[in-house]
């Protein structure tokens, strides 16, 4: 299935060969291939504080209405950060650790557990505590119709990058995603100003600059606004239901 390009005031859409591709691998003990559906995987990118969740929350919330017999799953790049030696746990607490560049996040777990995914495996998740910068327990996550996978590096490795059916970027104002870190990390992650100013101006910005906004060409949809942007979460939305539809309509069926 192939999209030329399209332009609109919402979002600027490149839709490029997003082929339905079929599982590489079988479910463990065998079976049909042909009873086993790959997921779609979103991706959904952009820097820190852009709207990335609340653009997974948007969707997750408008796929629900329209298929509700759907399971849908949502997961998060910061589960899959390293875990931290005592020195760099130190530098951590004083905010001189830099958690926005690449090598900050275990991206070979990453891969295996997406990976994992797509053939319909369960798997374990960690859960991220930022208030102590270490893993707090493990979530299990189960096989899925459609999974979103969030964060501001996701695109950076290409082996992660192409596993993604459709690849998204949340395109928001510098004033507005500093601004909305300020109010989060106070509020939810127990920082004092000076400590979210300091992370901002050393790591975050450059981190963004350097890492995460290059990411941005491989994007098939950029959405300006984030949340906010409702025509293109309802674009993206009803693309996504028309490939579940394509995967209805040939007769397969995801094994959960």
């Amino acid at each position: 299935m192939n999209y030329k390009m399209k332009y609109c005031a919402a979002a600027r859409l490149r839709f490029s060969d997003m082929m339905h591709v079929g599982p590489k691998n079988e479910r463990e003990g065998g079976g049909d291939r042909s009873a086993f559906r790959r997921p779609v995987l979103i991706g959904v990118s952009g820097g820190t504080a852009s709207g990335k969740t609340t653009v997974c929350t948007r969707i997750m919330e408008r796929l629900a209405e329209e298929t509700a017999e759907k399971h849908i799953t949502c997961i998060c790049q910061d589960s899959f950060y390293r875990a931290l030696g005592e020195a760099d746990l130190a530098k951590a607490r004083k905010g001189n650790f830099n958690f926005d560049h690449p090598d900050a996040f275990d991206h070979e777990l990453m891969l295996r557990t997406l990976t994992s995914l797509l053939e319909g495996k369960s798997c374990f998740i960690p859960e991220y505590d930022y208030t102590k910068h270490s893993v707090s327990g493990m979530t299990s996550i189960n096989p899925s119709d459609v999974i979103l996978v969030e964060g501001i590096l996701i695109f950076y490795y290409p082996e992660l990058r192409n596993l993604f059916q459709l690849k998204l970027f949340v395109d928001t104002d510098a004033d507005t995603r500093l601004a909305r870190r300020v109010i989060r990390d106070i509020k939810e992650r127990k920082r004092d100003l000076d400590t979210v100013i300091n992370q901002y101006t050393r790591f975050v910005k450059p981190a963004f600059e350097e890492f995460c906004l290059p990411t941005m060409k491989y994007a098939d949809v950029i959405i300006p606004r984030g949340g906010e942007n409702t025509v293109a979460i309802n674009l993206i939305v009803q693309h996504v239901w028309n490939i579940l539809q394509e995967q209805e309509d040939k007769g397969t069926k995801l094994v959960h």
